[in-house]
C-alpha cells in the first residue's frame, strides 16, 4: 500500500497554515490592567516579559488541520496496493445461477458475464451479450492476480470471430444450458434504383426479377428509368448500367452516403475497387467494390448476359445480390463452448489507484462543522 499525489504542486497550500497562527495571535485575549493600592511600592517603568502565547489551542489545531486537509485535496492523493484479490466467478446468462453458487466457496464474488457484470444475486440479464468484448474486458479492469472462472452453456451466442486472449489462466466450466436466441432483426428490403441507357434493356430482366423475388407478396422493389431521370434517395441502393465515365453527380450521390452497383464498362477515376464481395465457385470475382465518402461503390466484372456471367440464372442469384447492398455479412456469432475457451497472452493493464479525495472532500465538510460550532461557542463564552 503506497500514497501519491497526481498534482504534487496543491501542497504549495501548505504555506496556509500561517493563517490561522497569525490571527491567533492577534486575537487574543485582550488584557484590562486594574489598579490597587500595593502598586505604589512597585517600579514606575517595569519591564515585562514578552512570550508568544496562543489562545483556544483546540480551535487552532482543528483549523490547522483543515488547511492541511485541504492541500492535500488539492493535490489529489490516490492510494495503491487495496486492490480486492478475491476470486471471480462469472456465469453466462443461461446458466443455471444456483449450480454457479455451488460451484464457488464463500469468498468467491459471482457475477453475470453481462454489461456492468451485475451480481449473481439479480435476475439473469435479458439480451444477447458481447461474450468476447465482456471477457477482455473484465481481464482488463480485474488485478492481475485475481482467479478467475468462466462458466458456460454447451452454445455460446454472441461470440465474435476470434478467441478471446486474456493475460490471466481462465478456469472454464462447461455446464448444461441454453442461452436465449439472437434477438437481431433482419435489414430491411432494399428499394432499388436502375438508371440504364436508352434502348439498352437486356439486363433488366434478371435485375427485375431478383428485386421482385425480394418482395413477392407486395409492390416490386425496384424503380426503372433512364440516365437523365433524377438520382434516388441516399437511402436507396443505385444500379448504374451506362458505359463510360460515371457522371459527377452520380459520384457526389455515392459519397453523400448512397450505394451503387455499376456496370462493367462503367469507369471511375482514382478509385481502386480492391474488394471482392462476390466471387463465383472457382473464386473469380464477380462484383469488385471500394468505400467512396460515407457511401459504397461497387462494379460488375462481366457483362450481363447468361454467356458471359452464368451466375445470372442461379437459383441464389437474388440473395448473392441482396447481399451486395445490404452490405457485409456480419460474422458467426454462434459456437460451441469447448471452441471459445480464452487463450493467455492478452496484454496487462495496471489497476487505476483508489481516489481519496471523495473522501478527504466529507471528512473536511464534517470538520468545517465542528469548528463552527466550537468558534460559536468560544464567542459566546468571552462576549460581556
Amino acid at each position: 500500500m503506497s500514497l501519491a499525489f497526481l498534482l504534487p504542486a496543491g501542497l504549495a497550500a501548505l504555506a496556509a497554515l500561517v493563517v490561522p497562527l497569525l490571527l491567533h495571535l492577534a486575537r487574543r485575549h485582550e488584557q484590562t490592567p486594574t489598579d490597587f493600592a500595593a502598586l505604589r511600592w512597585l517600579r514606575q517603568k517595569p519591564k515585562p516579559r514578552h512570550r508568544i502565547r496562543f489562545d483556544e489551542w483546540p480551535l487552532l489545531l482543528l483549523r490547522l488541520l483543515l488547511l492541511a486537509l485541504l492541500a492535500l485535496w488539492l493535490a489529489r492523493p490516490v492510494l495503491s496496493g487495496l486492490d480486492d484479490t478475491r476470486p471471480w466467478t462469472v456465469a453466462v446468462p443461461g446458466v443455471d445461477a444456483g449450480l454457479a453458487r455451488a460451484r464457488s466457496d464463500a469468498r468467491t464474488r459471482l457475477h453475470w458475464l453481462a454489461p456492468d457484470f451485475p451480481s449473481l444475486d439479480e435476475p439473469a440479464p435479458a439480451g444477447t451479450p458481447a461474450i468476447g468484448s465482456l471477457l477482455r474486458q473484465l481481464d482488463a479492469e480485474l488485478p492481475p492476480g485475481v482467479a478467475l472462472t468462466v462458466i458456460v452453456p454447451v452454445t455460446l451466442q454472441g461470440a465474435d470471430a476470434e478467441r478471446p486472449a486474456l493475460s490471466r489462466a481462465v478456469t472454464w466450466q462447461v455446464v448444461e444450458g441454453a442461452m436465449p436466441p439472437s434477438s437481431a432483426k433482419a435489414s430491411p428490403t432494399p428499394l432499388l434504383a436502375i438508371r440504364h441507357p436508352a434502348g439498352d434493356e437486356h439486363a433488366l430482366r434478371y435485375l427485375r426479377a431478383a428485386a421482385r423475388a425480394w418482395q413477392p407478396n407486395s409492390a416490386p422493389a425496384v424503380q426503372i428509368g433512364n440516365t437523365d431521370a433524377p438520382l434516388p434517395p441516399p437511402s436507396q441502393s443505385l444500379v448504374w448500367l451506362a458505359p463510360g465515365p460515371v457522371p459527377a453527380p452520380v459520384m457526389q450521390w455515392i459519397s453523400a452516403g448512397g450505394v451503387a452497383l455499376l456496370a462493367h464498362e462503367a469507369t471511375v477515376d482514382g478509385i481502386a475497387l480492391s474488394s471482392m464481395p462476390w466471387r463465383d465457385a472457382e473464386g473469380a470475382p464477380l462484383v469488385e467494390g471500394a468505400p467512396l465518402g460515407q457511401g459504397r461503390v461497387m462494379r460488375f466484372t462481366r457483362p450481363l448476359r447468361p454467356d458471359a456471367m452464368p451466375a445470372l440464372l442461379d437459383a441464389d442469384f437474388p440473395h448473392r445480390l441482396r447481399a451486395l447492398f445490404d452490405g457485409p455479412a456480419d460474422a458467426p456469432t454462434r459456437v460451441l463452448a469447448t471452441d471459445y475457451v480464452p487463450t493467455r497472452g492478452g496484454a496487462t493493464y495496471p489497476v487505476a489507484p483508489s481516489d481519496l479525495q471523495p473522501w478527504l472532500a466529507l471528512l473536511i465538510a464534517l470538520l468545517v462543522l465542528v469548528e463552527r460550532w466550537m468558534a460559536t461557542r468560544r464567542t459566546r463564552s468571552v462576549a460581556p
